[in-house]
C-alpha cells in the first residue's frame, strides 16, 4: 500500500521559512520523481516543483529562488524548503509520486 505523508506545515509571519516533508512507505522511492502542489482556498491545484529521480529541479517561475525541493532517497522522503514566504503563498500543500497523493499540509502565512 502506497502512503505519502506530508508534515511541517503551520502558521508563520510574512518572511519567514518552513520546510515541508513528503514521507513515503510502499514504493520503491529511487525510482521515482515526485512533485510538490498547492491549492489555495477558491483556486485550482497547481505544481510548485517537481525533482526526478535523478534530482533535476523545475520550479514554477513565479517560486523560483525562493522554494528548493530535494530528496533523500535513504530516508525514502522528499522535501520543500520555503523561504521568504509571503501571504499569498498560504495554501494546503500535497505531494504527488505517480498518481499518489498525499493528504495536504496547511501552510498559513499571516501575521
Amino acid at each position: 500500500q502506497v502512503q505519502l505523508v506530508e508534515s511541517g506545515g503551520g502558521l508563520v509571519q510574512p518572511g519567514g521559512s518552513l520546510r515541508l516533508s513528503c514521507a513515503t512507505s510502499g514504493i520503491i522511492f529511487r525510482i521515482y520523481g515526485m512533485g510538490w502542489y498547492r491549492q489555495a482556498p477558491g483556486k485550482q491545484r497547481e505544481l510548485v516543483a517537481a525533482i526526478t529521480a535523478g534530482g533535476t529541479t523545475n520550479y514554477a517561475d513565479s517560486l523560483r529562488g525562493r522554494f528548493t525541493i530535494s530528496r533523500d532517497n535513504a530516508k525514502n522522503t522528499g522535501y520543500l524548503q520555503m523561504n521568504s514566504l509571503k501571504p499569498e503563498d498560504t495554501a494546503v500543500y500535497y505531494c504527488k509520486i505517480m498518481q499518489y497523493w498525499g493528504q495536504g499540509t496547511q501552510v498559513t502565512v499571516s501575521s
